[in-house]
C-alpha cells in the first residue's frame, strides 16, 4: 500500500466508509456523509514544540523529500499548494485563480502544525463584523463580503532563536540652536530572541503575516499530521534554512536597532549602526491556519485574512468616494464652525 493509500484509508469513517475532513469546531475529524466525529490520535513521546539546532556544516546537505500529495499550481501567482483528503476547491487558496494539477512535489519536512481552531463559519462572521466597521465603506460592501469566496490554508513559517551579541555605535544630539551639541557613543549588549515568526514562502504576504502573527503560542503546536490538514489548502516548505535565516535578516535588524535605542536611552538618537555575533540558532519549520476571504467590488479584486487560531481580522477594503466627499465635508464645516467660534469667544 502506497503512503497516499495508507493516508486516504486513515481518513475513511470507521462507521459508513466516507472522507472525513478536519473540524475546527469539533477540534477533530468528521465524516461528511454521516457526521461522526472522531478524535485524532497524536504520536506518544512527541514534543511538537521542539526546536531543531542549526548546524551550517549539515543545513547545506538537507535534502528535500518528494510529496505524493495532489499538487495544485496556480496559473496566476504561481504558488503551489496540496490537498489532503478531498479537493475542495479549483481555485488558488493566496489569490483565488484557477490552480491545474501537477507533478510530485520535493519539500522539506515540516515539524509541527497550529490547527484550525475557528470554523469557516466563524471566520465570515469575523469578516463581516470588521466589514461593519470600516468607515467610508460602499453600501455594496457587506454583500460582497456575505457572498466571498472563503478558502482555508495552512500556511508555512518558521520559527527561529538566537543570541546576539551586538557591538554598536551611534550618534546623539542634545539640545538646539547654538546650544547643540552632538557626540558619537558606542557600547555592547546581548539581545535573546525566541520564535520570530517569518514566512517561509513568498506567496505569505504582509497581509497574510499580519492576520496571524500576533499572539503567536507554541503551546499549541500539535505534531504534523494529515489528519489536522484534511479538508483544507496547505503549502508545503521549499526554502532552506539559510534562505529562512535571509528571510528573518530585516525584521531582526528592526528589533535590534529599537533594542539599541532603548539601551541608549537618549532622544535625538541617529546614525545607528552595529556589529553582532550570532549564536544559539534553533528553527522550527511549521504551519500555520489562516482564512482568506475573496471578493470583488466593481471589478477590482480584494481579500480579508482571518487567523485561523483566534479569528484576529486584517483586511483591503474598497471606499465609497461620495461617503469620502461628505466626511471630507463635514470636517470642513466642523473647522470653520470652530474657528469661528473662537473668534467670537476672543472678542468677548
Amino acid at each position: 500500500m502506497s503512503d497516499v493509500q495508507a493516508e486516504q484509508r486513515a481518513l475513511q469513517c470507521p462507521s459508513c466508509g466516507g472522507q472525513c475532513v478536519y473540524a475546527p469546531e469539533d477540534q477533530a475529524l468528521k465524516c461528511e456523509s454521516c457526521g461522526t466525529t472522531r478524535e485524532i490520535a497524536a504520536p506518544r513521546n512527541t514534543d511538537a514544540a521542539k526546536e531543531v539546532a542549526y548546524d551550517p556544516a549539515t543545513a547545506t546537505h538537507e535534502v528535500p523529500q518528494i510529496a505524493h500529495n495532489r499538487v495544485h499550481h496556480c496559473e496566476t501567482c504561481g504558488g503551489s499548494i496540496v490537498f489532503t483528503g478531498p479537493i475542495l476547491s479549483e481555485r488558488c487558496a493566496y489569490c483565488d485563480g484557477p490552480v491545474v494539477l501537477g507533478t510530485e512535489d520535493a519539500a522539506y519536512e515540516t515539524t509541527a502544525v497550529i490547527p484550525f481552531a475557528v470554523s469557516e463559519v466563524d471566520a465570515q462572521d469575523q469578516a463581516i463584523a470588521w466589514a461593519g466597521r470600516r468607515i467610508a465603506a460602499p453600501g455594496a460592501l457587506m454583500g460582497h463580503i456575505i457572498k466571498a469566496r472563503v478558502a482555508g490554508l495552512y500556511a508555512p513559517f518558521w520559527t527561529f532563536d538566537s543570541t546576539e551579541a551586538v557591538n554598536y555605535w551611534a550618534r546623539v544630539t542634545k539640545g538646539s540652536g547654538k546650544r547643540r551639541r552632538s557626540k558619537r557613543i558606542k557600547g555592547r549588549m546581548t539581545i535573546g530572541f525566541d520564535d520570530l515568526l517569518v514566512p517561509a514562502s513568498h506567496h505569505v504576504t504582509p497581509l497574510i503575516r499580519d492576520g496571524i502573527l500576533h499572539e503567536f503560542d507554541p503551546t499549541r503546536l500539535r505534531p504534523y499530521l494529515p489528519a489536522y490538514l484534511s479538508g483544507f489548502a496547505a503549502e508545503r516548505h521549499h526554502q532552506t534554512v539559510d534562505e529562512g535565516l535571509l528571510s528573518n535578516e530585516p525584521d531582526k535588524d528592526l528589533l535590534i536597532r529599537n533594542r539599541i535605542r532603548r539601551n541608549i536611552n537618549a532622544s535625538g538618537v541617529s546614525n545607528i549602526g552595529y556589529r553582532t555575533d550570532t549564536t544559539g540558532i534553533r528553527y522550527r519549520r511549521i504551519l500555520l491556519p489562516v482564512w482568506i476571504l475573496h471578493y470583488e467590488h466593481e471589478g477590482t479584486a480584494y481579500k480579508i485574512v482571518v487567523c485561523g487560531i483566534h479569528g484576529r481580522t486584517f483586511g483591503e477594503r474598497p471606499f465609497s468616494r461620495w461617503k469620502v466627499m461628505g466626511l471630507s465635508a463635514l470636517l470642513s464645516a466642523a473647522t470653520i464652525g470652530f474657528g469661528l467660534l473662537w473668534g467670537a469667544l476672543g472678542a468677548l
